[in-house]
């Protein structure tokens, strides 16, 4: 048997979740009188591999009808949200389990498939998209295999079940699943589901821009997301899904997060040093990944914070960074100084874009010290000049490095009025 961390002697290590709990439960009310009901799914990928997991999947011999009247039976929650596929979740002390019974595709049209129902739990897993998605467990613990997952997931091997051309064919998405995966566990990747993919690539234009973005998120906070990102740009696979990328800035920031113990699920910071270099770039990105609004803003104020910073070799001087804090706010200045170490030759853990990088999260964002009352007490009349004289004080503080002593701000204040 396959040494995983997880595991002991074919069975799970730590058979908890399966005696105490809601999968405990479900697993209770749908095993028996002829039936049975097994864990599957990614959540037997990660507990082999010693991981802790909350999102269960069941498959189930039980047809859908018998699947609700036993939940209903045991006191559970259900819904509806897929029978006429054999799906129906169960709701178990507020956690729900999507139940699936057995079946296999007579017909597939890409993402949509024609079904029959069945029994056989080693046909249902044929069709499911890597050998490590095929795994499953009994409530007694036993791991089930029948494609040989368990070996894949020890060498940190993504392999399509079958052939992976078929595979993706029925559904193009696989191609990012397969590289997110591979990002995830960091091995060597498979050289037919790789060809397989490069063949396929065409395949990502069909695909829905929201299920493109929510599946490159994914990928871009996975441990070896440089890699994959890189892997991808070089078989051409990047460009249908974002046109131009950068994916050596995108390793280089993510060993900038690492040195910096910046967070490391910052996706959108990853986002924008694979794909953005100027504002046009957000705005492309977010109409190819159909981001929302929060996150087109993100990645457009690190774009334009950007703008005054390419070219650097060592980060600005504290009196620019302090400008760049007051003009870009915190979160975009912090991403765009990332972004400018990144295109650098800099270390990632250079001390002083470190020391730069710490001031911008440390010092407090200056705020402009009059509006359009101390104007007009100044003489100047209501109207569109206050605007004016408003705008150019701002202009000439922000110049002198946010003085907030009351002589300077009245200096200050005097030569804005006089400059009308």
């Amino acid at each position: 048997m396959t040494d995983l961390p997880g595991l002991k002697d074919g069975k799970l290590r730590d058979e908890t979740l399966l005696h105490i709990g809601p999968l405990a439960e479900a697993l209770a009310a749908l095993n028996g009188a002829g039936e049975e009901a097994r864990l599957v799914g990614g959540a037997v990928r990660d507990l082999a591999l010693g991981a802790p997991t909350e999102d269960f999947d069941l498959a189930t011999t039980a047809m859908p009808t018998e699947v609700v009247r036993r939940a209903q039976a045991a006191g559970f929650k259900v819904a509806l949200t897929g029978v006429p596929h054999g799906t129906v979740t169960l709701i178990v002390h507020g956690r729900p389990i999507e139940t699936t019974t057995l079946r296999t595709d007579v017909e597939t049209y890409g993402r949509r498939a024609k079904v029959a129902f069945g029994r056989d739990f080693d046909a249902d897993a044929l069709r499911r998209d890597f050998t490590i998605n095929a795994l499953s467990v009994g409530a007694d613990g036993k791991i089930y295999d029948p494609v040989g997952g368990l070996g894949d997931l020890a060498a940190r091997r993504v392999r399509f079940i079958g052939d992976a051309e078929a595979r993706i064919r029925e559904d193009y998405l696989r191609i990012l699943r397969f590289f997110r995966f591979s990002a995830r566990f960091g091995g060597a990747l498979d050289p037919l589901g790789l060809a397989a993919a490069i063949r396929c690539r065409a395949g990502l234009e069909r695909l829905s821009r929201e299920r493109m973005r929510a599946e490159l998120l994914k990928l871009l906070v996975e441990p070896f997301a440089g890699a994959a990102g890189q892997a991808m740009a070089d078989s051409g696979l990047l460009q249908p899904v974002l046109g131009m990328a950068y994916p050596a800035r995108l390793a280089r920031l993510i060993g900038i997060e690492r040195a910096q113990g910046r967070p490391a699920k910052d996706e959108l910071a990853r986002l924008a040093a694979l794909a953005v270099l100027i504002r046009e770039d957000a705005e492309r990105v977010a109409d190819r990944l159909r981001l929302s609004k929060a996150e087109q803003r993100r990645i457009e104020a690190a774009a334009a914070a950007l703008e005054g910073l390419h070219g650097l070799e060592r980060p600005p001087p504290r009196e620019r960074l302090l400008r760049l804090l007051y003009s870009a706010k915190r979160q975009a200045a912090r991403d765009a100084l990332a972004l400018a170490q990144a295109e650098s030759t800099a270390d990632p853990d250079d001390p002083a874009f470190a020391a730069a990088d710490a001031f911008l999260a440390g010092a407090a964002e200056p705020k402009l010290p009059i509006g359009g009352a101390a104007i007009v007490a100044g003489g100047v009349a209501r109207g569109p000049e206050v605007g004016q004289v408003l705008r150019r004080f701002e202009q000439l503080w922000v110049e002198a490095d946010f003085p907030l002593a009351p002589g300077a701000i009245a200096s200050l204040l005097d030569r804005a009025i006089h400059d009308r």
